[in-house]
């Protein structure tokens, strides 16, 4: 039997209080009976408890040398030192394994117990620190110092305390089950307040290392305290577990009756021919029926024999038969075959979109090499541009053209990993990911997937997807890709995965390796036109409810449409806009019986309401405004610059919403003129008497970038030299304070831009030719571009002479 076990306030109070209020009389071991001579003290090392002055306790003894040191103890009737060890686990404690700080007890009575262990009953009397270890063999004896407790200074507020002590005590009592009602007795009867502090502090279900250092706390009142706020927490406990306690009881009823239901069940499914046994069965046969390799099939083997194995009744069963499902779903190694008619495949595209040369090209270069290599690995495409030209459209396109069955995922607003790679199967509604349910959908393991919005994907606290991906979009990666719900590798090397994005400043680096960019620019007057024709009044006529007899738009009218109501890349809002006139049509044709057919550019513009200007003479008509060229996320656009002077001495103003760069752009303009106003024929007067205000406006949209740098320099000489902007130039590039033009980016964008607005001529730097080059030159064929290097020549292609 193990030596000192944990005394239960239960044990103490049945096996101690009773003994020593019915077959001992206390008033016979005061204080005062003790050996005032005794110098030399026994040691007796306890474990997993802590004795506190004044309060009895049964210590059950096993060692030899305890034993020996309790019997020697009765017999001489000498006081023992009691000490806690600060492991519990050590059978021969050193001095180092035992603590300094006891209390001084004797003993009343010593009870024989079987196997030769023994129970002393011990009533403790003062607190004592050991000064110096005397002796070892047989046991420890020492000689000590008493340590006298300190009393409370504020004796009410002592008092106060030690009553809530006794009342949460009482509560506690109530709460525990483990505690003896005879608990109550003792408490209450113990009227000497030191004598209750002590007696909760021994009894109470602190861990021993507390009640050491409450036993080494002097301080009565500090003791009181620190007991106070433990018991607390205990209490704190017990309302817990019971709450928890009386939940589970109500629950264990519910699962009885739900046991004997679905005994009833099982019965009823018996007689009718159906039940677990047929799980199996049904889950086999559709598993002969799959191809998949000796991995899978031991992996499937392995957790049939799982759900035979489990009770139906258990909550994992149904758990397993949901993984199983899935995992028989899934077409594994089910290919459909790809299409190499390239001519058809061309044909396909052609007829679904209108434009998108270089994807189109890319596709069937695609198709080229799997058609003579045969087993060339799905490229992963990125598809970026503005809204509206027809990425998303474009996968199903090439689901067609290839022969594929074609699967769009959003990934727009996605915040949580296991989004990607599914939940552990463990949990409560788990699932795969959404990529193996799209495989699931498809029904073949070599579809196109489109993951739509990339660059919207979004980082929550539950992980981040884009990093989940990184192992879905790597083709070296993605043949052993790893489900948290199918617990292993499944193929995806097959699968043609088509992204797209409006912006690939949000997308992390190590994706954008993983996959290769097609720009995607916006579409040109001509190109919108016919988008129109083949596609947008075909589908508002079915939507409407109209025929092409009824509904018509000619060539003059759409390009009305497209440049005074529409200034985008795409053309989604020319759909928009069509939409309107088709509602109108129908409207007039349900009102009147004899309805002209015919819109003219009157009528879409009451419509549509008031046109755009489409001159930019009127803005740009003064000294000052120059038309820059801004790349956005929708695609290209112009803005204004304009700059104005007044009295002053030579400040600097900027206002727009301009973002830092902006702003040091207009600072390095500023510097540029007052370093060479000679060579620009600006008075060193005007530099100095008058000060400029630079203004972008929109000043609701923030804007930022140093494309605007010769912008914002050209409008300030315009000002200062109080000369005309050229009408219909735009430009833009990046200025440095010796006066070079810095190439920018976005050219494709900013220059399809131009032409929508109407733009004649745009200034680029000389190292934007390449991009220049790059682009079709019917989107161009109205368009004259100047390279430039230095600023000077941007000034004298820019300004009126």
């Amino acid at each position: 039997m193990t030596e000192f076990e944990d005394i239960s306030l239960e044990e103490m109070i049945n096996d101690g209080f009773d003994i020593v209020a019915e077959e001992i009389n206390l008033s016979d071991f005061s204080e005062t009976d003790q050996d005032s001579e005794q110098k030399i003290f026994p040691i007796l090392p306890v474990r997993n408890m802590v004795m506190f002055p004044n309060v009895v306790i049964p210590i059950t003894a096993g060692r030899k040398n305890s034993i020996q040191l309790l019997e020697e103890a009765q017999t001489s009737g000498s006081l023992i030192g009691i000490v806690s060890q600060k492991n519990s686990d050590v059978e021969q404690p050193h001095e180092k394994d035992i603590f300094q700080v006891g209390t001084m007890a004797k003993i009343i009575k010593i009870i024989k117990l079987p196997e030769g262990n023994i129970t002393a009953i011990t009533k403790g009397f003062y607190r004592f620190k050991i000064r110096k270890m005397v002796e070892k063999q047989p046991y420890f004896k020492a000689e000590i110092t008493r340590l006298k407790d300190t009393k409370a200074k504020n004796t009410e507020q002592y008092d106060a305390l030690l009553e809530n002590i006794k009342d949460l005590a009482l509560k506690i009592i109530e709460l525990d089950p483990n505690i003896p009602n005879a608990a109550n007795f003792a408490i209450k009867n113990i009227n000497n307040n030191d004598d209750l502090l002590n007696f909760i502090c021994t009894n109470s279900n602190f861990p021993s290392s507390e009640k050491q250092k409450l036993l080494e706390e002097k301080n009565l009142m500090e003791r009181a305290k620190k007991s106070y706020e433990m018991m607390h927490e205990d209490f704190r406990k017990l309302e817990l577990r019971n709450q928890i306690h009386q939940k589970t009881s109500k629950d264990l009823d519910k699962q009885q009756r739900e046991y004997f239901l679905n005994q009833q069940i099982r019965t009823i499914q018996e007689e009718l021919g159906g039940g677990p046994e047929n799980d199996a069965e049904e889950l086999v046969k559709k598993a002969r029926a799959k191809t998949w390799s000796p991995e899978v099939e031991e992996h499937f083997q392995k957790e049939i024999a799982r759900l035979q194995r489990q009770n139906p009744n258990s909550p994992d069963y149904n758990v397993q038969r949901n993984y199983l499902d899935f995992f028989t779903d899934l077409p594994w190694e089910t290919y459909t075959k790809d299409l190499f008619d390239i001519a058809k495949a061309e044909k396909v595209l052609d007829k679904a979109h209108f434009g998108l040369e270089d994807i189109k090209k890319r596709i069937l270069e695609h198709m080229a090499v799997l058609k003579l290599k045969n087993n060339m690995k799905s490229p992963i495409l990125l598809l970026s541009g503005p809204p509206g030209v027809g990425k998303t459209s474009l996968g199903k396109s090439v689901a067609d053209a290839l022969g594929r069955k074609y699967v769009r995922l959003s990934l727009g607003g996605l915040h949580d990993e296991s989004e990607i790679r599914g939940h552990r199967k463990t949990y409560i509604g788990a699932m795969a990911g959404r990529i193996l349910q799209s495989i699931k959908k498809a029904g073949t393991s070599n579809p196109v997937i489109v993951l739509d919005e990339i660059d919207k994907v979004g980082q929550g606290i539950h992980g981040d997807p884009s990093s989940a991906l990184l192992e879905v979009l790597d083709p070296e990666q993605n043949k052993s890709f790893y489900d948290n719900f199918l617990e292993m590798g499944y193929d995806l090397s097959k699968v043609m995965f088509i992204a797209t994005a409006n912006s690939l400043s949000t997308i992390q680096t190590p994706l954008l390796d993983r996959m290769e960019i097609i720009q995607i620019a916006g579409y040109t007057l001509e190109e919108k036109i016919e988008i129109a024709k083949r596609h947008l009044i075909k589908k508002q006529q079915q939507e409407n409810g109209l025929d092409v007899k009824s509904f018509k738009l000619g060539y003059d009218e759409l390009k009305h449409i497209i440049e005074a109501h529409t200034s985008e890349s795409g053309v989604r809002t020319l759909e928009k806009r069509i939409a309107a006139i088709a509602r109108w049509v129908a409207l007039q044709t349900a009102l009147l019986k004899d309805y002209n057919p015919k819109i003219s550019i009157d009528k879409i513009d009451g419509i549509l309401g008031v046109p755009r200007p489409k001159s930019l003479s009127e803005i740009t008509g003064v000294p000052g405004v120059v038309t820059g060229l801004a790349w956005t996320s929708v695609g290209g656009d112009i803005l204004y610059i304009e700059s104005i002077l007044s009295n002053g001495k030579g400040n600097l103003t900027m206002t727009g919403n301009l973002g830092t760069v902006m702003k040091e752009s207009a600072t390095i303009a500023l510097e540029y003129i007052k370093a060479r106003h000679e060579d620009l024929g600006i008075p060193q007067d005007d530099l100095d008497k008058t000060n400029i205000h630079v203004h972008v406006p929109e000043g609701a949209t923030p804007k930022d970038g140093p494309s605007a740098g010769i912008a914002m320099l050209t409008s300030m000489v315009s000002s200062y030299k109080n000369k005309k902007v050229k009408p219909h130039l735009a430009m833009t590039g990046e200025i440095t304070l010796r006066g070079k033009v810095l190439p920018v980016g976005g050219i494709k964008e900013k220059l399809l831009a131009a032409t929508r607005a109407g733009i004649q001529d745009v200034i680029l730097c000389d190292a934007n030719r390449k991009d220049v080059e790059e682009i079709k030159k019917d989107y161009l064929r109205n368009l004259k571009v100047h390279y430039v290097s230095r600023m000077e020549e941007v000034i004298e292609i820019a300004i009126e002479q």
